[in-house]
């Protein structure tokens, strides 16, 4: 009879502690009172967002807000060089605006500005050409806008892509 008690003694003393506790320590605790940690979760590594790529300008360039469909200004830009021509005709003439550097965008960052520095060999003997040594562009949003003067009015140019 000693025996049973002794045994149901130590179970119940078991149960009220909790696993690995003591009769004088909580249950969560160790026999030194100090707390039972969990091993620790490994964390999962965050996704990794890709940043925005920088905008590819070379292309085909047409005024979207002229106030004719047949004299518009047109643009083409390759790697490193911006032409803007006049357009008349409806297509069947064109002239030379402006001849320049181009400076392709190294990120997404909008709005992008440029300052074209222009090439005075391709552009002295066009008569309608800007006699400016530099021009400023910019993109922003699909738009490329700069300032165009003539015949003493300037007004903002705005090319769309296409």
């Amino acid at each position: 009879m000693k025996k049973l008690l002794t045994t149901f003694a130590l179970a119940a003393v078991l149960a009220l502690t909790g696993c690995g506790g003591t009769a004088d320590a909580p249950a969560g605790e160790g026999v030194s009172g100090q707390a039972i940690e969990a091993p620790a979760k490994a964390e999962e590594p965050a996704p990794v967002q890709e940043a925005p790529k920088a905008p590819d300008l070379t292309g085909s360039w047409k005024e979207a807000d002229s106030a004719s469909k047949e004299t518009y200004q047109q643009a083409t830009i390759t790697a490193d060089t911006i032409t803007v021509e006049w357009v008349s005709d409806g297509g069947d003439t064109t002239a030379v605006y402006w001849v320049g550097t181009f400076v392709a965008p190294v990120d997404a960052t909008k709005p992008y500005t440029w300052s074209s520095q222009r090439d005075a060999a391709a552009t002295d003997m066009a008569l309608l050409a800007s006699s400016d040594d530099a021009k400023d562009f910019t993109f922003d949003g699909d738009t490329i806008s700069y300032k165009v003067t003539a015949l003493g009015t300037t007004v903002t140019a705005k090319l769309k892509k296409g």
